[in-house]
């Protein structure tokens, strides 16, 4: 690869249009994409492009096929099952070491945010729940303070997007998930890292279970229709 810092910058700006598109939904799983018409569309030649499939593919988002070429990766069920106890680790462990080095000042923050995120719940509000939960999971990797840790949570947060699964849409799961923070937060001022780190596991673990019941009421409807039809026996 050029050392070109403006090569390197066109690859890279090639990469975050093209993540964009795949996590916007204007490029699907299972798609195929074509390198001459991405070349026309971007008015690019083949090799930044080329670069910039090689970084979405060590992502998780796209796969490349021998002989083929590059394809929208598709999330699938045992991915799931395989991606979420890692990331149960992986954020435990940041409960674990934020716990130990929060500061006064940061428990003060974190107060007035799981007050928020507590009338957020509370109210329903699901768009505003998303954001701030998603922001506090973010103050917990940031005060972990690890790079190598944040590094591979964004790498599999970036995977999961894929999947296009709002786990908080679950019959009662808005408010497990509350409750789930709210004893978290209660672990960290306690300054009780091991409870932190367990509350945490439970609750990345708890939000693969919520996936599982919102893929089972999706299918046994179609499911039931394909028994009346005979489709199914």
């Amino acid at each position: 690869m050029s050392s070109d810092p403006k090569f390197q910058s066109l690859h890279q700006e090639v990469a975050d249009r093209l993540r964009e598109q795949i996590f916007c939904g204007q490029l699907l799983p299972g798609d195929f994409l074509d390198e001459s018409q991405l070349c026309e569309a971007l008015s690019i030649s083949r090799t930044p492009l080329r670069e910039a499939l090689k970084v979405l593919t060590a992502e998780g988002l796209l796969r490349h096929e021998p002989r083929r070429g590059c394809f929208v990766n598709q999330v699938t069920e045992q991915d799931l099952d395989d991606i979420f106890p890692v990331l149960a680790l992986l954020e435990g462990r940041c409960a674990f070491e934020a716990t130990n080095r929060a500061t006064e000042a940061d428990l003060s923050a974190l107060e007035g945010m799981h007050q928020a995120l507590e009338a957020f719940g509370k109210s329903g509000q699901l768009n505003e729940y998303y954001t701030l939960n998603f922001q506090i999971h973010e103050v917990f990797i940031a005060l972990a303070g690890n790079r190598w840790i944040s590094q591979m949570i964004g790498d599999l947060r970036k995977v999961l997007k894929l999947s296009r699964q709002q786990q908080l849409r679950v019959p009662g799961r808005l408010e497990s998930s509350l409750q789930e923070h709210l004893a978290l937060f209660k672990a960290m001022k306690a300054r009780d890292p091991l409870a932190a780190e367990q509350t945490m596991r439970h609750h990345i673990e708890s939000q693969r279970e919520a996936l599982k019941q919102l893929q089972s009421s999706v299918l046994n409807p179609a499911i039931q229709l394909l028994e009346k039809k005979g489709a199914v026996k």
